[in-house]
């Protein structure tokens, strides 16, 4: 049977300083971002990836099953593709050379950060996703929120994010 695979736009050049909100789902949605030795591990790579590529990560958010990410291009010749690649690819490898096991399913989705509000509503939503999942109270608790430039702090007032937006 044949399975729907999300396509990366043809036309799109996905060069440049032009930021992206990514999302990578765990292999058959298995719980396996739960402990801080696991996020701490993948963070370390998305990380490794961002700074081989040309890319800052704005803000993180690792869930048990899944991860999201808000990243900037920052150079002129900065390539989304070849970031989603490795950082995928290098927290997978170190993944299973830790914990035994795949951490990805083979596909992910990107999306094209149009303008700063469209940049605010995703890192809120980001911001967000813990507390809606019942895993903290405050986003500033959770382990697996973060960010390359800012704090949880400042991500929040970038975002206007509150309580009211739950």
């Amino acid at each position: 049977m044949p399975h729907f695979y999300p396509k990366h736009l043809p036309d799109f050049p996905y060069i440049g300083k032009l930021s992206y909100a990514l999302e990578f789902t765990t292999q058959n949605r298995a719980l396996l971002l739960t402990d801080d030795a696991a996020i701490d591990l993948v963070v370390q790579q998305f990380l490794r990836a961002a700074t081989e590529t040309g890319f800052a990560i704005v803000t993180y958010c690792l869930m048990p099953d899944h991860a999201h990410l808000v990243v900037d291009g920052e150079h002129d010749d900065s390539e989304c593709l070849p970031f989603i690649k490795l950082a995928k690819q290098y927290s997978g490898y170190y993944y299973k050379q830790s914990f035994g096991q795949r951490l990805w399913q083979r596909y992910g989705y990107e999306r094209f950060i149009r303008d700063d509000l469209e940049r605010a509503l995703t890192i809120r939503y980001l911001l967000a996703n813990p507390v809606k999942a019942g895993l903290v109270g405050d986003p500033r608790e959770y382990h697996g929120l973060g960010s390359q430039k800012y704090t949880v702090a400042e991500l929040m007032l970038m975002s206007e994010y509150s309580e009211a937006h739950l």
